[in-house]
């Protein structure tokens, strides 16, 4: 018989792939995570991609949420959480660690669990703790589950002040002085911790800046004028992180450069200058995110200085084996560059200085959401 006259089935057009915006999370770093997700969600291609937001509550719980990024917004000087925008109390979302299955469910008590679909990549906006240190990295890496950002390693060296600088001396670069107090070493002898730091500052003068050393968004650092104010600080450094960080004050200019990663390879922004906030004592977490303390793109650099940041920027992205993308950050003195850290997962609000030098280098920030899916998929999982 034939079959030239029977209706054809139409084509199913082809699935779109499913990113899950993951966010929140047990750090300090909670509600900014928040507010950069909302950010993530209104730029990602909705005709390009099917996307799933996820977030993780300060108690570790992963949880289903409304898609709705106008509620993830600071709100009369108040970061949101993830339960304001969570869609119930209850159960929670259960990505498998089966590599061949990606099927992510909602575990509800009492209840079947529900389906919600495959995910092909996973956008973690996490920073701090049990997000950007390693940890959620390698939960994917066992799923099997490409995702955008560093690896594990990365992850966890871009997290931890003091490994990433003995990572940027051992490649050559310019690193500022610190000292390190270790947990067993306070819980050992506070007195000679404490002595240690006291020294440390008879050797590089005061001020100090004393901080968590794995924390970010400069939260639980305190800058001491002298030794009146250290132990108040080096306590607020450890309702953060048992091991904290003493960085000597560099005299320069702060100097932000980002680097992201393209087909062939990571190329560097253009480099932006933080001026001094007027209202803060340095560019604390207020400064940079409540009061939005505009920063200088492009930094006004001659251009010999322009391509030199740029350069030491891409060497400490591969440095400490990086991937998608970095923010370098540096102080510009008298003898040169010297770097302060990276951020793997850098602040990333449309006001936030990465996706800023972005914007000033041609890439506005939807594109910047795109690409860095698009590398993201590129890779396959496994050892990174």
């Amino acid at each position: 018989m034939s079959t030239e006259n029977l209706p054809q089935s139409p084509e199913q057009p082809p699935r779109k792939p499913r990113v899950a915006v993951v966010f929140g999370g047990r750090s300090s770093e909670h509600g900014i995570s928040v507010v950069t997700a909302g950010a993530v969600l209104k730029a990602i291609d909705r005709t390009k991609y099917d996307v799933l937001p996820i977030g993780i509550t300060r108690e570790g719980r992963w949880a289903l949420t409304a898609d709705e990024p106008d509620r993830m917004a600071i709100t009369d000087r108040r970061t949101p959480e993830v339960e304001d925008v969570a869609e119930s109390g209850e159960g929670g979302v259960v990505l498998p660690l089966d590599p061949g299955n990606r099927e992510v469910v909602v575990s509800e008590p009492g209840s079947v669990p529900k389906a919600l679909g495959e995910v092909d990549v996973v956008f973690p906006v996490l920073h701090g703790p049990y997000g950007e240190d390693g940890t959620l990295q390698g939960l994917l890496e066992l799923s099997g589950v490409p995702y955008v950002g560093a690896g594990v390693l990365a992850s966890a060296v871009g997290q931890d002040k003091e490994y990433m600088k003995r990572v940027f001396t051992s490649f050559g670069l310019q690193v500022g002085p610190y000292v390190v107090i270790r947990p067993r070493e306070w819980e050992r002898d506070e007195s000679a911790a404490r002595r240690k730091i006291v020294d440390f500052a008879g050797e590089h003068g005061w001020p100090l800046f004393v901080k968590p050393a794995r924390a970010g968004s400069s939260i639980g650092i305190t800058k001491v004028d002298d030794l009146s104010g250290l132990d108040e600080a080096i306590a607020e450094a450890q309702r953060h992180d048992p091991k904290i960080l003493v960085e000597a004050a560099v005299v320069g200019r702060e100097i932000e450069c980002g680097v992201l990663e393209f087909e062939d390879g990571p190329r560097a922004s253009v480099p932006a200058e933080i001026p001094p906030p007027d209202a803060h004592a340095y560019y604390d977490f207020e400064a940079k995110y409540i009061d939005s303390t505009p920063g200088i793109v492009p930094a006004p650099l001659t251009p010999e200085e322009t391509a030199e940041v740029q350069r030491l920027a891409v060497e400490a992205f591969e440095a400490a084996s990086c991937e998608g993308l970095v923010r370098a950050d540096f102080f510009l003195t008298d003898e040169g560059f010297v770097i302060n850290e990276i951020n793997t997962l850098p602040g990333f609000t449309p006001i936030s200085m990465y996706p800023q030098m972005w914007q000033a280098s041609g890439i506005g920030y939807p594109e910047l959401v795109d690409r860095l899916i698009q590398a993201a998929l590129r890779r396959s999982t496994g050892l990174r």
